[in-house]
């Protein structure tokens, strides 16, 4: 009999084992499918994001483009700059996102296109700079009154609504996968537990001791939830300690910009404080800024003075060794210029005799600008009330 009741014993647990392999295969199995679907919704969200990005910094690129074309300011063009830089930073990520799957790779055709796109955007907007930078905004009139489609970007936005549209419709595709696997999940989870809680009964009837197993595995338990407890606490510090340490990064990068920020007033000020006359002009020798010494020196008005010729109220004395205007000369070859007699043109009409200096303004290796310090002579200063 006892040889009997061991048998069956053996063989329940036997069988126990075999269901619970089963149930852990399938278990296993489940979960790695699942962290992969979980991986590629992951990576189906990143490219998502990528092209919602894509097409907001298209939109800033092309919100500080305007602005530069109406203003010229320099911080406008290098505000659409860095937002283009990023766009193709994002559209490049997005490729390498889509380079492998079987799901992802039929976007690459569409993301090449939208690279295309981009890149012919990017095109236009180096050839309306050049003619904001060469001719002014009559130039970058021209420029649109010949190619009236340069500002449409519907191609653009159809192409990334596209490519949003397909990754979302692949997105509830796979939930409803996971639905359907989670549920084939659970079904044989329970039917295994069912199956060795039955088993269990008959060993626990057939088992004296099962009650000190219980204890043993209430502990192990036991210590299983400690030892989680402990794991929690300690990722709950660290958690903690990376959240500091972003605060104190964001506080200095703060900090930071509220320190340029002042800078820039400062620079401001003294420019303005100061008693020679000082222009800002474009490499076409426009003007662009004016300090106040200016307005008060000549009464003329800023709004009449920006974006006009240099000349309006810089008359140069004429070069018997050269027909060329020596600002264009040394605005082109990029050198400064000293100490030269020129007439300062006031409103009134008066030509006061003055002495300029010219030093250009390097992006990189291009000269993109000016600053003209202007300053009276004596004899001018003296006769002036």
């Amino acid at each position: 009999m006892k040889e009997t009741i061991e048998k069956r014993v053996v063989g329940l647990f036997v069988l126990m084992l075999v269901i619970l392999a089963y149930v852990t295969a399938s278990a296993v199995h489940n979960i790695k499918q699942s962290i992969k679907s979980n991986d590629w919704v992951n990576k189906t969200h990143d490219v998502i994001l990528h092209a919602t990005d894509i097409l907001s910094y298209l939109h800033a690129g092309d919100a500080a483009l305007r602005t530069y074309l109406i203003t010229g300011d320099e911080r406008d063009k290098q505000g659409y700059r860095v937002a283009y830089s990023t766009m193709v930073e994002r559209l490049t990520e997005a490729l390498a996102l889509t380079r492998s799957g079987s799901e992802e790779q039929p976007l690459q055709p569409r993301l090449l296109d939208l690279q295309n796109l981009i890149s012919n955007r990017i095109d236009v907007a180096r050839s309306v700079v050049k003619a904001r930078e060469q001719e002014g905004l009559e130039g970058v009139s021209k420029l649109f009154g010949a190619h009236p489609d340069l500002e449409s970007i519907s191609k653009i936005e159809r192409t990334v609504k596209h490519i949003i549209d397909t990754e979302n419709s692949l997105l509830v595709e796979r939930d409803k996968q996971q639905r359907l696997q989670a549920q084939a999940t659970k079904m044989t989870v329970y039917t295994g537990l069912g199956v060795n809680l039955v088993l269990l009964l008959l060993v626990l009837w057939l088992m004296r001791d099962d009650l000190a197993a219980r204890r043993r595995a209430a502990r192990a338990l036991e210590e299983a939830n400690a030892q989680l407890e402990a794991k929690v606490q300690e990722r709950t510090a660290e958690l903690v300690k990376t959240n500091q340490s972003l605060k104190q990064e964001n506080l200095e990068r703060r900090w930071s910009y509220q320190a340029l920020d002042h800078q820039l007033r400062y620079n401001q000020l003294i420019i303005n404080s100061i008693g020679e006359l000082v222009f800002v002009v474009s490499r076409a020798l426009n003007i662009s800024r004016v300090n106040p010494a200016v307005i008060h020196r000549t009464n003329w008005e800023p709004q009449e003075l920006v974006a006009q010729s240099i000349e309006r109220v810089l008359q140069l004395p004429p070069d018997p060794a050269s027909t060329q205007n020596p600002l264009a000369v040394a605005m082109r070859e990029g050198r400064e210029l000293q100490e030269r007699p020129a007439l300062l043109l006031c409103r009134s009409g008066a030509a006061i005799p003055v002495r300029y200096s010219l030093v250009p303004l390097h992006d990189q290796d291009k000269v993109v600008g000016g600053v003209l310090t202007v300053r009276l002579q004596e004899a001018a200063v003296q006769r002036s009330p």
